[in-house]
């Protein structure tokens, strides 16, 4: 096989054809049989493996079998075999022998380089460099300059629409200085014969109304005189209606007029539509300035050019200011002559069993231009029902007569359907008028009309009688407007008025319900609803269905003070003091709501935050029983009676005939040390109550301590008047003592702080374990410390034998026996004190101290 093998040398190079007589052995096919790599290639997939690199395969192809040993190498040494596919072998000596490349020379392949180059570009270099592009011409940057000079006004217009006037109106004045730029470069260029005057006119234009927008109206001025001005712009005479706007606004009504008249002789008659709302921008000033004739004149000149809701309105009104009725009556008769150029409601009804039409008619039934046709109608049905009300009182000698002459002339013309709502009108202006009986008997009137006006008037009767506490036919009434209308949810409210009247609250709660599944933004009905879920003790639905009225209706008082109170009695405090003080901010004077904050501090044990508020109620209303014994009882715990005198003195005057004030202001003189005082003020009570028997103990303990002799003539009427009342307590059957302390507390305790709101008598219940501590610091029963009452005091608490110790001192558990034998007179704070030392003021010098 060797002797096949012939290697190319360096000598041979001249020879390019010498060679292709032999076979490579790899590529033999003889010795295929006997390849043990080949046949296992052919039974196995192992030739068919993906190879392992990702790189393109080199042009060094390495050519081995098992069988025979590798070709081309001597003694071991590798020999690079050449060949028409590339180089073969793996190894090669630095004098290896290279085999000429022959036929693939013309595809790119080469013996001395190994770069793959078959369109021989690497010789070319590199890509030449782009062109720059030619600067532009001044025509091309004139136009390019136009197009965002436009696109800043489109900007500032769609700013304007968008509510943003400050942006729009910076977007002009850009668009206005870029205009100017663009006028500069158009002179150097020489292209002042290209002027666009429609660019100019717009970006003026623009500025001026957005000078108007942010009412900055003499800069708005001086932009239209100067487009006004200019005689290049055609038809800019009508701007002068935009100055007249102007004027109006500035109210400059004279030179408002004289603009709208030059705007008027510019417009030309064919332009019809503009030159009557001109007119009847004039009509309107002159009604501004008190000229009613000549805005008649105006609107008259409208009316029989053409006839319109609104100007017929204006004409009436401007009759009615100058009184002349029988002008009023002919303006209101145009005024139903006017023609409402708009198709039935028919067309919109499907009358047959099409598809395809009744589906064209759903789509068409709520589209704008069915919404702009409704608009239109309840545009005409309000002027024709405002000038009736207007007019209807005063054309007749009897505000009846006025009315029944609309109600025939409505009639009479083709808005007869607008009759029956006048009507009802009729008796809401008896109702005004607190004519009850006229406006019961104009709605009964409706009961046998069609449905949706007995509806109406049923519901307007249910709510009169409601009015008047007369419930059963309030909600006779009320039934009958629901059967009319099943969809008057105005008629289920008032049926739920009447349940909740009768303190049927269940089924209130279901009427509400009806009338808000009906509309949900029924305000009546949430409200109720939450009055209702409250009196059954929903909290949590009550509290949900006044927060959905809240966010309908903002900073309604009744409402943010339900919503404060119900987070009161969820005992959620700060949910309730935050809504309180939101409440403060709407009625800042309201005395409740000054006592409702001060009982959820007093509960949460901070006193100062809690008298402030206590007095803030009292200083706005002086007379509440509550706010006084809270106040007075604070006053003394802190060990300031005297202070608390003057608030029991109050109470005292507001209910004389009530022994528990009378002995309040005694305690607090006692306790003050004024005992002289105290015993005249008991000897006072007990000469007007001679059966109190509080008042006796306490004057036979008073005359003891001071050393009285009164003392044994106290106890003997003491006896006495215990055992009448033993005789009394025999003969009655209850076993409460009338007139006793506990029931008259109770008694002169029965007002609320919540009197004026929703629920009279019903105060917050306070936490029970948040008087924890003070029961502890303080052992007193009754007292505020240890109910859930706000800092009130009774009167065992006064007059405990022990004297009164403040919580941060030890109580004194010691005690003199008044009737023991007495050593020497006690002081008492008539007898003047012994001045201690005359000299213990003077301040010593330092030439007197002690070395």
């Amino acid at each position: 096989m060797m002797e096949t093998l012939r290697f190319a040398g360096d000598d041979d190079d001249d020879d390019l054809y010498s060679g292709f007589d032999t076979v490579h052995p790899a590529l033999d096919t003889r010795h295929l049989e006997n390849d043990q790599g080949f046949q296992e290639a052919v039974r196995t997939s192992h030739g068919r493996r993906p190879p392992t690199q990702s790189r393109a395969p080199t042009n060094v192809v390495r050519l081995t079998s098992a069988a025979a040993p590798r070709m081309g190498t001597t003694q071991g040494t590798g020999v690079v075999l050449h060949s028409s596919i590339g180089r073969v072998g793996a190894g090669g000596s630095s004098d290896g022998l290279r085999r000429p490349m022959t036929s693939m020379r013309g595809t790119g392949y080469s013996s001395q380089s190994s770069v793959f180059d078959p369109l021989n570009q690497a010789s070319k270099g590199p890509a030449p460099p782009l062109i720059s592009k030619t600067e532009e011409s001044p025509e091309e940057k004139i136009k390019s300059l136009e197009r965002r000079v436009m696109g800043l006004i489109e900007e500032s217009c769609i700013a304007a629409s968008r509510g943003e006037i400050r942006l729009a109106l910076d977007r002009a004045k850009e668009a206005s200085s870029k205009e100017r730029s663009l006028i500069r470069q158009r002179e150097q260029a020489g292209l002042s014969d290209g002027h666009n005057l429609d660019l100019t006119f717009s970006v003026l234009f623009n500025l001026a109304n957005q000078y108007a927008a942010n009412d900055m109206y003499t800069e708005a001025l001086n932009t239209y005189q100067v487009i006004t001005k200019d005689r290049m712009f055609n038809n800019s005479g009508r701007l002068r209606v935009n100055m007249g706007n102007i004027y109006y606004k500035m109210g400059q009504y004279n030179k408002a007029i004289k603009f709208y008249r030059m705007a008027l002789d510019q417009v030309p008659n064919t332009h019809k539509s503009m030159r009557i709302k001109i007119m009847h921008n004039i009509g309107l000033v002159f009604v501004r300035m008190g000229q009613y004739s000549e805005a008649c004149t105006s609107f008259e000149y409208i009316m029989q050019e053409e006839a319109n809701f609104k100007t017929g309105l204006d004409l009436v009104t401007a009759y009615y200011a100058l009184g002349d009725k029988e002008r009023m009556k002919k303006g209101f008769l145009r005024l139903l002559e006017c023609q409402l150029d708009i198709d039935d409601d028919e067309k919109y009804t499907a009358s047959s069993d099409d598809t395809q039409s009744n589906l064209i008619l759903e789509v068409i039934r709520n589209d704008t231009l069915r919404k702009m046709e409704r608009q239109m109608k309840q545009e005409a049905e309000r002027s024709i029902l405002t000038a009736a009300k207007l007019i209807s009182p005063v054309i007749e000698n009897s505000f009846s007569a006025g009315y029944n002459w609309c109600v025939d002339a409505i009639k009479n013309s083709q808005y007869a359907d607008l009759a029956n709502d006048l009507e009802i009108n009729k008796a809401v202006m008896y109702l005004r008028q607190k004519n009850f009986k006229d406006a019961v008997e104009t709605l009964k009137m409706f009961e046998k009309k069609e449905t949706k006006v007995a509806s109406t008037a049923a519901t307007n009767l249910s709510f009169l009688y409601f009015l008047q506490n007369e419930i059963d036919l309030a909600d006779k009434y009320a039934l009958m407007a629901r059967d009319a209308n099943g969809y008057n949810d105005a008629a289920l409210v008032n049926l739920g008025n009447c349940c909740y009247k009768r303190e049927d609250y269940e089924k209130a709660r279901e009427h509400y319900i009806a009338a808000l599944d009906i509309d949900a933004s029924c305000v009546e009905a949430l409200y109720n609803l939450g009055l209702t879920n409250k009196k059954l003790g929903n909290f949590e639905e009550a509290l949900d269905s006044l927060l959905k009225m809240h966010a309908i209706v903002r900073n309604y008082p009744p409402v943010v003070y339900q919503i404060a109170h119900l987070h009161q009695l969820l005992l959620d405090n700060d949910q309730a003091s935050e809504w309180y003080l939101q409440l403060l901010g709407l009625v800042p004077t309201d005395p409740h709501i000054h006592q409702h904050l001060g009982q959820i501090f007093d509960s949460e044990g901070d006193k100062q935050q809690a008298y402030q508020y206590y007095f803030d109620s009292y200083r706005y209303f002086p007379s509440n029983l509550e706010v006084i014994d809270w106040l007075g009882s604070y006053f003394i715990e802190h060990q300031v009676a005297e202070k608390a005198i003057t608030y029991f003195e109050r109470a005292a005057l507001m209910q004389p005939d009530e022994p528990k004030w009378h002995l309040m202001v005694a305690a607090c003189h006692r306790r003050s040390g004024n005992y002289q005082q105290a015993l005249q003020t008991y000897k006072q009570i007990n000469r007007r109550f001679p059966e109190n028997v509080e008042c006796l103990k306490l004057l036979i303990r008073l005359s003891s301590d001071l050393g009285l002799k009164e003392a044994t003539e106290y106890a003997q009427e003491l006896k006495k008047v215990e055992r009448a009342q033993e005789q009394r307590e025999s003969r009655a059957a209850s076993g409460s003592r009338p007139g006793s302390r506990r029931s008259s507390s109770r008694a002169s305790r029965s007002g609320s702080a919540a009197s004026g709101h929703e629920e009279p008598g019903v105060l917050p219940p306070k936490s029970p374990g948040t008087r924890a501590s003070s029961r502890s610091a303080r052992s007193i029963p009754g007292s505020a410390l240890s109910g859930g009452r706000a800092t009130r005091l009774s009167l065992s608490d006064l007059e405990e034998n022990e004297p009164y110790i403040p919580s941060n001192k030890e109580v004194d558990s010691t005690y003199v026996d008044p009737l023991g034998p007495l050593q020497e007179r006690p002081k008492t704070s008539i007898r003047r004190k012994q001045d201690e030392d005359d000299f213990a003021d003077e301040e010593l010098g330092e030439d007197l101290l002690p070395e």
